[in-house]
């Protein structure tokens, strides 16, 4: 009887446990199937009709500042990078030699400034003192010439051996000669002043506008020629991309026309308008040159390298579904997803695509619009449960 007695004890401690066990187990059950997970919706996408072509960021404007005069650097406002404003003096080229010939044209000008006044001066006294009529001009007492004055000229007029009208006009002309030649010789002295003035200026590389340098080819001590590239400047508050179009691409695009661009910093997309498409395709190539500019404040700068999409009928379009990059797993060789179905994860398999520019990929097959995707979904989980 004892032995019944604690079959029976053992029996009903099991019904017990039974009991009062499972209403707790099926609570944890429910909550393993009711977890929730982070999804997104499957989207339709329409893919084809465009391209993708690369090109560059370059500064909204740049220039290359070379030498306009021989000499010796002697003085660089900074290395790349540095800011300037239009105006600022970027390089300055030694002028001793080109001050000492300023100097002396200085002095042809004061030269020929006296040289013109004394013209003046004999002009004038010619004008009203004729030479002819000074009695001051010929040897004696004043009776003598006097007397020849009135009667000797006056014979030699009448007698065809002279004309005094003649002396004057011919005399009236040498001196305004002598006016007009040293007019002349300030002129020249001034002009020989302004083109060293124009030397001097060149001696010297100014910033034609607000901007940085982007690089720089000497240094203080170097020797320059003329032709020598010195620094390229560029102004980069606004930036473009610069790239070559193949002409077939080129005949849907259109000045003021948006197009989307990726960048290569962190694959930002934004928003390029068409802003020049050059009126001549490169021969070689078969390409048209197009500019596009970009937003204020648009990451990265000059050099980088960017991708434009650009209509192309040739390319025809179709409908295709697209999910975020954080769905697909990858078991094995097939690409999967899991998807929730009545409440719970069920696993598929796609044929996925391209990367599309919003971070997305196409698939091909193996799903419909509407589905929901799981995201980051855990390595643990299982299709149907």
């Amino acid at each position: 009887m004892r032995g019944k007695d604690l079959i029976a004890i053992s029996m009903a401690a099991t019904m017990s446990a039974a009991v009062l066990a499972g209403p707790f187990a099926a609570s944890v059950h429910a909550q393993e199937t009711t977890q929730s997970f982070q999804t997104a919706p499957v989207s339709t996408t329409t893919t084809g009709g465009e391209a993708t072509v690369g090109g560059t960021v370059v500064p909204f404007k740049e220039v290359t500042l070379t030498a306009q005069v021989p000499g010796r650097i002697t003085f660089l406002a900074g290395s790349e990078g540095h800011k300037a404003t239009a105006g600022d003096v970027l390089i300055q080229i030694d002028d001793d030699d080109i001050q000492a010939q300023r100097r002396a044209a200085a002095a042809r000008i004061s030269q020929a400034e006296a040289a013109l006044r004394n013209s003046q001066m004999q002009y004038s006294r010619e004008l009203y003192a004729p030479r002819v009529n000074s009695l001051t001009g010929f040897p004696g007492m004043g009776v003598p010439t006097m007397f020849d004055q009135f009667f000797t000229r006056g014979f030699s007029d009448q007698m065809g051996l002279g004309n005094t009208a003649v002396e004057r006009q011919a005399d009236l002309y040498a001196r305004g000669s002598g006016v007009s030649q040293a007019q002349s010789g300030l002129l020249q002295a001034q002009a020989n002043l302004e083109a060293l003035d124009a030397r001097l200026r060149d001696s010297q590389s100014l910033a034609p506008f607000d901007g940085v340098i982007i690089a720089k080819m000497v240094e203080i001590g170097d020797t320059v020629q003329p032709g020598t590239p010195l620094l390229k400047f560029a102004y980069t508050e606004y930036l473009r991309i610069d790239a070559e179009i193949p002409v077939r691409l080129a005949a849907g695009l259109a000045e003021g026309m948006i197009v989307p661009a990726r960048l290569d910093v962190g694959g930002v997309t934004v928003d390029a308008k068409v802003a020049q498409i050059f009126p001549v395709a490169d021969p070689a190539r078969h390409t048209v040159r197009v500019k596009f500019d970009l937003p204020i404040d648009t990451p990265g700068g000059p050099g980088m390298y960017v991708e434009v999409t650009v209509p192309d009928s040739s390319i025809p379009t179709r409908t295709e579904q697209a999910i975020p990059a954080e769905a697909i797993i990858w078991r094995g060789s097939l690409p999967s997803v899991f998807i929730l179905q009545d409440g719970k994860p069920s696993l598929r398999l796609v044929r996925v695509g391209y990367p599309l520019a919003d971070g997305r990929v196409s698939v091909i097959s193996g799903l419909k619009g509407g589905e929901q995707v799981i995201l980051n979904p855990p390595a643990n989980l299982v299709s149907g449960e």
